[in-house]
């Protein structure tokens, strides 16, 4: 944790920058309902809650104005059908949503093929303009920070307005190293290192987690790049260990290193 910034200032970051997930096979409106009340807590809003397309008018309908919905497209799996992501952004676009998190086809980028990478991802920023586009780069599938990076930077060409590091849906999600290769991408591009965002997804539990990434992100993009429209964690029980340290608890042990 940063040395000058305490345990309660470093949860009320996480808070304001906090991505509400509930990405569960088996979620339902009464699940959305619920996750949405939980985005207006004691301590203050998220900044977004995200869900699946097929919830996404619903979440709107449930949440104030100040906070924002976001769904996925082309998710978990990350397949390289062009018109199947446009079709899943376009139904979010069409919700009422403001934030689309759509996974790069990395299988796809594993075998050598940018092409179709590139022309998804554009396709994909073309079909949601004006609208908050996250590039969810698998990177605990990618592994070799040379393939995370490049997927960065094929992200970063396409427009992405966040890169983001996991669907949570993999053996490996969120990893510090995966996190510097990222940032270190937006901060050497001189169209990104000033806009563009970044978000950890995926095993981040704890405000102790959350503080790990926070450095990281003020150490590549400096100090104002932490809040929501540069900084996003997406996480479902983050929000637990948040409220209990703002409520006086002690906040969770950090899980050990390779567990993230």
């Amino acid at each position: 944790m940063s040395v000058d910034r305490d345990l309660q200032t470093t949860a009320r970051l996480a808070l304001a920058c906090l991505d509400l997930t509930s990405l569960n096979d088996a979620d339902t409106e009464a699940d959305v309902v619920r996750l949405c009340a939980r985005a207006q807590g004691p301590f203050g809003p998220v900044a977004a809650v995200c869900v699946w397309p097929r919830f996404a008018a619903l979440a709107r309908r449930e949440l104030p104005a100040g906070i924002a919905v976001a769904a996925v497209a082309n998710f978990p799996h990350g397949s390289a059908d062009i018109a199947s992501a446009v079709s899943d952004t376009r139904a979010i676009v069409d919700a009422g949503a403001q934030e689309i998190d759509v996974v790069l086809p990395f299988a796809r980028l594993r075998q050598g093929d940018e092409r179709v990478v590139a022309e998804l991802l554009q396709a994909v920023r073309a079909a949601c303009r004006g609208l908050l586009l996250k590039v969810i780069l698998e990177t605990g599938v990618l592994v070799d920070d040379a393939l995370i990076a490049r997927a960065a930077t094929l992200s970063l060409d396409a427009g992405a307005d966040f890169l983001k590091t996991s669907t949570g849906k993999t053996p490996v999600s969120a990893t510090p190293q995966a996190a510097r290769v990222m940032l270190a991408a937006i901060a050497a591009d001189p169209r990104a290192a000033a806009r563009v965002g970044f978000k950890a997804s995926g095993g981040i539990r704890s405000v102790a987690d959350a503080a790990l990434y926070l450095d990281l992100c003020e150490q590549a993009l400096g100090r104002d790049a932490l809040r929501a429209a540069r900084f996003r964690i997406g996480a479902s029980s983050l929000l637990n260990d948040i409220e209990a340290v703002l409520g006086g608890a002690p906040s969770a042990p950090p899980p050990a290193p390779g567990t993230y």
